[in-house]
């Protein structure tokens, strides 16, 4: 069987995962454990996190031509990614709070909805509260003043009627 055909399959798999993908984060991940490499292959997955180890080769043809092509150029030395489709901030959150017990594990870059980040930026990025956290927040600063001022008329009928 010729080289070709063995690489391609894997081309695609990489293909089929960064297709429609929120975010992207490229990882140095030389030096962690297999204990700890477990631990955040199981975070990665409960957040429905593709998280796999790539030939730099492979990453390279598969990203050729496509949004995420930036990334070529930190593909150097050990690499992994981390694809999420759904939560493009899940896969900098997870490394980097993930990164806060295994100092060897480091960010390389990213892409998170089509735009290119450094490891710098990416880190900022992992800072951002998941979508479902930030609605929340947000829902309940509207329903705040609503709340008040029930409470307000309440106390206002309330007083009337004393």
């Amino acid at each position: 069987m010729a080289k070709v055909e063995i690489k391609k399959p894997v081309i695609d798999e990489i293909s089929a995962n960064l297709e429609g993908a929120a975010g992207v984060v490229l990882v140095d991940h030389c030096g962690l454990t297999v204990e700890q490499d477990t631990q955040l292959r199981r975070q990665m997955r409960a957040e429905g996190i593709v998280y796999k180890v790539y030939k730099n080769t492979m990453l390279n043809f598969a990203i050729k031509g496509t949004e995420f092509e930036p990334l070529e150029k930190h593909l150097e030395g050990p690499s992994a990614v981390a694809i999420s489709k759904t939560d493009a901030t899940a896969p900098a959150r997870i490394v980097a709070n993930f990164a806060k017990t295994a100092d060897k594990l480091e960010i390389k870059a990213g892409i998170v909805e089509g735009k290119y980040y450094d490891a710098k930026e990416m880190t900022a990025i992992a800072n951002i509260p998941s979508r479902e956290v930030l609605l929340g927040k947000l829902l309940g600063s509207m329903n705040s003043p609503i709340a008040n001022l029930a409470r307000v008329l309440s106390q206002i009928a309330e007083s009337k009627e004393a």
